[in-house]
């Protein structure tokens, strides 16, 4: 049984995603705050964190920094702030997704699952994959990568991002493709998700940017024979 950790400082909303998830078959463990999650991710293992973003305490993102320095568990944002900065602000922290209140539980629990899938997936595949492109050296397994012998700092989607291309090196990959399969469910068309990402990819790996190449009006592909 999966387990998910709801974090909200208004009860009533844990309530709500309590019922929905445990129906769906969830185990689900909640805290009013940010500080409670940290602790909370220091002794429990979790297959997924609801992480609320406005919190007394310790706020989302700052929560999200702590656990990220011990665990990797995936996350999903809650918040009542919808402005591009706030979201691009919490991808760049590594978190999976972002939904806006009000929401549907129904479309919060499609997310869910779509997001626990994805990273099971990406845990169970590759059993031993080590891939290197001039100085750019990729271990799959490690989730490890290398620029010039140096580690990369990648956030989780970033890894993603990357592990995908560089599995379907060559092939022209829509924005809408990388969306399905690294996302994992359709992201309402706001391809700028995709784009934002890419940047920030290539701006950790260095001069390799250079294998990921744009295909203007289309998407982009992993390219090492330019």
């Amino acid at each position: 049984m999966k387990k998910v950790l709801i974090v909200d400082d208004e009860k009533n909303i844990r309530n709500v995603i309590s019922e929905y998830a445990k129906f769906e078959g969830y185990e689900t463990s909640e805290a009013e705050d940010g500080m409670q999650a940290v602790e909370m991710c220091r002794t429990e293992d979790f297959d997924l964190i609801i992480m609320d973003i406005m919190m007394p305490k310790l706020d989302g993102y700052s929560a999200v920094k702590e656990i990220r320095k011990t665990k990797q568990i995936p996350v999903i944002m809650l918040s009542a702030r919808g402005e591009e900065y706030d979201k691009l602000f919490g991808f760049e922290l590594g978190v999976d997704d972002y939904v806006t209140k009000p929401f549907s539980p129904k479309e919060l629990l499609a997310r869910m699952r779509a997001v626990i899938k994805r990273s099971a997936a990406s845990d169970d595949s590759d059993s031993k994959q080590i891939v290197k492109f001039e100085g750019l050296e990729i271990d799959m397994t490690g989730r490890e990568v290398l620029v010039d012998g140096v580690p990369a700092s990648l956030t989780p989607k970033e890894y993603d991002l990357l592990f995908y291309m560089v599995r379907n090196k060559g092939i022209a990959l829509s924005r809408e493709k990388l969306l399905t399969e690294v996302w994992g469910y359709d992201f309402y068309g706001d391809d700028r998700t995709v784009d934002t990402h890419i940047k920030m990819l290539r701006n950790s790996i260095g001069e390799y940017r250079k294998f990921i190449v744009t295909l203007r009006g289309m998407g982009y592909k992993f390219d090492v024979g330019r």
